[in-house]
């Protein structure tokens, strides 16, 4: 027997498990979204295809499972590339399900083709960042590549691919027994383990070490191992210190937890990294901005600190930093295996670091205090620490957080406590502006129990207001505090420092200070907007946002005040040679 291929997708994806589809329409994808209608999956519209891939991405880290965009041929996929990049440096799972051009025009360059170099090469955009690229030219391959497309996004190290498919391709019929034999096949791939010899050597050594320190990336949530982490950081007494992604792998209120480190982390957690004798490194791939640059004096220094990394990918060991144990493994994987072996080899656990304990607990303190004068300030426009303190005052311990870049991420990472591992969704590799209002609708489609709030400055969500189009028709009740200080305010101020200007970074008019109006933005697309008048306003009316379980907008007038960091980038000594010179207030 045989039927449509559009039609045997869409029943292949309800097999899958998947419930939602992020995407837009075109000419070459109305096939499957006609199958589609007659399905349980929700297709979520929207109007820009980089909302459909960040939103894809939010609802992959959220759901802990591979996300699906479908996209239209051209400029349909071009425009998604940015969001798809952004997964794929962040390591999310993600299928991209492309139209592209009937095969029998190859090369003719029929409506939006790309054949520049080759013809119908749409799929060659994507090569530098998805983890494969497919082009399906026969029919009858098209179930085993599908199949292979979802097995490899989720095996190794997660990440998008792309299977662009001729819209002929779609409406062509071909044998049922093609996807049949595909539910022969395992859906889940036993992953990478670690032996007990190599796991007894690496307890003993980190038991036997004066300074050990765990420095945890986002690799523990992609692996969900954040349960086993605490548990070998409880058995073991050993701190633990994290780059940005790995923000939340242990609770900020745990006694043993610094911190993040490097140019957006502070004095005392980079000399704590800087200071140890071993490292365990979990997940990462000490990227620039958390290693400061990877320059010895400032955050991390090997040698004479000797590392221990273990990742899921062989090709992060020894990148940036030599290890002298390095270990290809899933996280979850290992830790349990750790766990196991620190517990036959010390059952009654490791009793040191009482007095590091008080110092953390004393540092904490005493950096809280140090911004207390801000979190207070009843100034307004508001203080960038006082919305972060009345966001998490507010906020459930397990609410979803999204962010974009700027003060909302940097500030955040920095200075806002997570509880939960997973619940900070933030771009770490690319650093994407409009990520984070779009995250958040898939976070939210994801985890719909839980309260999402997406933290976004004003130029992050002037990037793709249309977002708010997609919230309203599928009621998504999200709220957006857009942190406005009618600036990019991180490059805003950085060129104020090194060039004393801030041309082209802030926004403008006949030299007054201009911002669109958002919360009548907000109205237009038949969502609440609100614009707070005074910084004691803002906090109760965030309240009753949440409350009111609708998507919300609240613009939130902010100064443009830089997040202060003891760390280091080496773009600063490119601007401003030995000069030692960071931000400015602008």
């Amino acid at each position: 027997m045989k039927e449509l291929v559009s039609k045997q997708l869409v029943k292949y994806l309800e097999n899958c498990g998947v419930e939602h589809i992020f995407g837009l329409c075109g000419h070459t994808n109305i096939a499957v979204l006609a199958e589609l209608d007659k399905s349980p999956i929700k297709f979520i519209n929207v109007r820009h295809e980089q909302i459909a891939a960040h939103a894809a991405d939010g609802y992959a880290r959220a759901k802990r499972e591979t996300a699906v965009v479908l996209s239209h041929l051209g400029p349909g996929l071009t425009n998604a590339a940015t969001g798809v990049a952004n997964a794929a440096l962040d390591s999310i799972p993600m299928v991209v399900i492309a139209g592209d051009v009937p095969t029998h025009y190859y090369g003719k360059h029929p409506h939006q083709e790309i054949n520049l170099h080759a013809d119908a090469q749409q799929y060659e955009i994507y090569r530098p960042f998805v983890k494969r690229a497919w082009r399906v030219d026969r029919a009858d391959r098209f179930p085993e590549i599908i199949q292979k497309a979802f097995q490899l996004a989720e095996s190794g190290r997660p990440g998008p691919v792309l299977v662009s498919v001729p819209m002929d391709i779609f409406s062509k019929e071909i044998d049922v027994s093609l996807f049949e034999k595909l539910k022969h096949n395992t859906r889940h791939i036993q992953k990478p383990s670690i032996d007990d010899e190599t796991a007894k050597k690496i307890i003993e050594t980190l038991v036997d070490a004066e300074e050990p320190l765990i420095y945890a990336g986002g690799g523990i949530m992609l692996s969900n191992a954040s349960d086993e982490l605490r548990e070998l950081v409880d058995h073991l007494n050993i701190p633990v210190a994290y780059s940005i992604m790995g923000k939340g792998a242990v609770s900020d209120d745990h006694p043993l937890t610094l911190g993040m480190t490097g140019f957006w982390g502070t004095k005392f957690i980079n000399d704590k990294c800087r200071q140890a004798d071993y490292i365990l490194a979990l997940g990462t791939r000490f990227s620039e901005a958390d290693s400061s640059s990877w320059e010895p004096e400032y955050t991390f220094n090997f040698p004479p600190t000797k590392l221990i990394h273990i990742d899921i990918d062989s090709n992060e060991i020894g990148r940036n930093y030599p290890a002298e144990i390095g270990v290809v493994s899933d996280l979850k994987q290992a830790l349990t295996v750790l766990n196991r072996v620190a517990k036959a080899l010390y059952p009654n656990g490791v009793e040191r670091n009482a007095q590091l304990k008080e110092e953390i607990a004393s540092y904490k303190h005493t950096f809280k205090d140090s911004n207390q004068e801000n979190v207070q300030s009843n100034a307004f426009p508001m203080k960038p620490q006082r919305i972060l303190e009345d966001v998490r005052q507010v906020l459930p311990k397990d609410a979803y957080i999204t962010t974009d870049v700027g003060w909302n991420k940097n500030g955040v990472g920095q200075q806002f406590p997570i509880y939960e591992a997973g619940t900070i969704l933030t771009p770490g590799g690319y650093c994407t502006m409009g990520f984070g209002s779009s995250a958040a609708i898939g976070a939210k489609l994801a985890r719909p129990d839980k309260v999402v709030v997406s933290l976004i400055g004003d130029g992050g969500f002037g990037q793709n207001p249309s977002v708010l189009a997609t919230a309203f028709e599928e009621n998504i009740p999200v709220v957006w505090v857009i942190m406005n200080n009618s600036a990019f305010g991180t490059i805003a101020g950085l060129e104020k420092a090194h060039y004393d200007t801030t041309y082209g970074t802030v926004f403008n008019k006949s030299g007054e200070t201009y911002s669109p109006d958002f919360a009548s933005i907000a109205k237009g697309y038949g969502i609440e907007g609100i614009t707070i008048e005074s910084a004691e306003e803002f906090k109760p009316v965030l309240q009753k946002a949440i409350e009111a379980n609708k998507p919300v907008v609240i613009d939130v007038a902010m100064v443009n005040d830089p997040v202060p960091t003891d760390g280091h980038w080496n773009i600063l000594d490119i601007y401003s040679p030995g000069k030692k010179v960071s931000h400015v207030t602008t």
